[in-house]
């Protein structure tokens, strides 16, 4: 996993975990309360998905790379 990946899934588990600490902090009743924490925690599964996607997406890219250049190499030496 590249750097750019691992800084967008700290900046998201950074941020789910504000937005929680923030909900349970902020005065309001407690249906509430857990109303917020649901819609926020699926807003954050989507987002994990979409992380997961993009970095599963640059898995492939990496992986065509590394095999195109390993066919360059083997016609190289051929």
């Amino acid at each position: 996993m590249n750097n750019s990946a691992k800084i967008l899934i700290a900046i998201g588990a950074g941020a789910a975990i504000g937005a929680m600490f923030g909900i349970l902090f902020a005065p309001g009743k407690g249906s509430e309360t857990r109303s917020k924490i649901k819609s926020r925690k699926e807003k954050f599964g989507d987002d994990l998905n979409d992380l997961f996607r993009l970095g599963k997406g640059k898995c492939n890219e990496l992986k065509q790379d590394i095999e195109q250049t390993v066919k360059e190499k083997v016609k190289e030496f051929a």
